[in-house]
């Protein structure tokens, strides 16, 4: 949109073309509104009309209470303690010594968490692991780019790195969102990179990944193969002064058009999709592509581990457990 602005309880978006998409994205967690005023942890005067509404924060625990008066309905559960920046490991152990009725499970941890014998809830591919490229400096050359993307293997990032969960793609969305994933090629080709490059040599090139754990193995295996298609290239830092970067994108929501167009804006692009038919949305998802300024590698789900006690859990479009309809077996 080009402005927006308040008149009376209304808010008015104003825009040089149609957003058909703007509810969707409104809805999205990038738009959630936070009372103004408010001092830096502070819960005072916190609204909501969700199932359960903040109550306090202290000591890294977040306490969410039931709220009496949810348009849906009020919740089973009393009350959800939440552990913020909690180690996955740490987290597992509170689950087997019942500290913990639902903890995370990352992707490239599924295997072993089944291998535990826990019980595990997974959704479907919510989160696409992209390189992202610029398409400045050295790199302005859609040439090397397209090298770049040439160069990477996905199928070992997913076979090595992440355990063969998820899913390879060279699309931004997933195949059961759009039905058209499998039209990108994910295949690698050194060859094609090494012409493609045409002997030009670069200066070196940084790659950083957003987070730790799995994210650096997958950057340290991106590096080899870029080194393998003749890049020079080495590990940074920080994602922040990094020339290349490996991102974790949500995919949210069930519609096609609003996640695409979501995906782009967290990544600094905008390609709105004005034509709501799936011609339209692979049109411009192509037309995207086809600047080598964003390489989608895999398509990752999220996964949760249950203590046997909890009832009812369902994971929403995000992934993430939709803890309204949750109940605990032996809850008094």
């Amino acid at each position: 949109w080009t402005s927006v602005h308040a008149v009376g309880s209304s808010v008015i978006f104003n825009g040089d073309s149609p957003m058909p998409n703007l509810p969707q994205l409104l809805a999205s967690d990038d738009y959630r509104i936070v009372l103004s005023g408010l001092k830096s942890g502070s819960t005072a005067g916190g609204i909501g009309t969700g199932a359960f509404q903040v109550a306090g924060f202290s000591n890294g625990v977040l306490t969410l209470t039931a709220n009496e008066n949810c348009w849906q309905g009020r919740p089973f559960l009393d009350a959800v303690e939440i552990h913020v920046q909690r180690a996955v490991r740490d987290q597992w152990l509170d689950l087997s010594v019942g500290r913990a009725d639902l903890v995370e499970v990352p992707a490239e941890q599924l295997r072993q968490a089944r291998e535990r014998r826990l019980t595990v809830a997974v959704s479907p591919p919510v989160t696409l692991l992209a390189l992202q490229i610029p398409d400045f400096g050295v790199l302005s050359n859609l040439n090397l780019r397209a090298a770049i993307a040439l160069a990477l293997d996905r199928s070992v990032l997913s076979n090595v790195i992440f355990q063969k969960q998820g899913e390879v793609t060279a699309s931004l969305l997933p195949q059961s969102l759009t039905g058209y994933s499998f039209l990108f090629s994910a295949d690698q080709d050194l060859k094609k990179a090494h012409e493609l490059r045409g002997g030009l040599s670069t200066p070196q090139l940084t790659l950083g990944a957003e987070g730790a754990g799995a994210m650096q193995l997958a950057a340290q295996r991106i590096a080899l193969h870029l080194r393998e298609a003749g890049f020079n290239v080495q590990l940074a830092q920080s994602s922040q002064r990094a020339d290349l970067v490996i991102r974790r994108l949500p995919i949210e929501g069930g519609d096609a058009a609003a996640a695409f167009e979501s995906a782009l804006r967290r990544t600094g692009f905008a390609a709105p999709v004005a034509e709501q038919t799936p011609a339209a949305l692979y049109n411009a998802e192509r037309q995207f592509l086809d600047r080598k300024t964003l390489i989608p590698l895999l398509d990752l789900p999220r996964a949760w581990a249950v203590a046997g006690r909890v009832r009812d859990l369902r994971l929403g479009q995000d992934g993430l457990p939709d803890l309204a309809a949750v109940s605990l077996e032996d809850a008094k």
